[in-house]
């Protein structure tokens, strides 16, 4: 069996949205992005939809707010591991 391609996690998209905000695809590598990502969507419940107009039209706005602050807070605590792991094996 497999599943539809239009079911994906919402929080992949807020994820995302959040990296190209704060210019990151700008100034970090593919590797840097890629593992910020995984870092970020596995602190955040996954959220699965078919469609994107579901979420636009059937979630409450301040669900919507926590869940862009859950985005944020874990691209925040990703940049955070990532950074002081990178400083970490500069010292070695």
């Amino acid at each position: 069996m497999k599943l539809d391609d239009d079911i994906h996690n919402f929080y992949e998209k807020l994820i995302l949205e959040r990296i190209e905000h704060l210019g990151l695809t700008k100034s970090k590598s593919a590797n840097y992005l890629a593992d910020l990502t995984c870092l970020a969507l596995n602190q955040v419940p996954p959220r699965y939809i078919r469609y994107e107009v579901d979420m636009a039209f059937y979630l409450p706005q301040n669900e919507r707010q926590q869940m862009e602050m859950n985005a944020a807070e874990a691209i925040s605590k990703a940049i955070k591991y990532l950074d002081e792991s990178e400083q970490g094996s500069k010292k070695v």
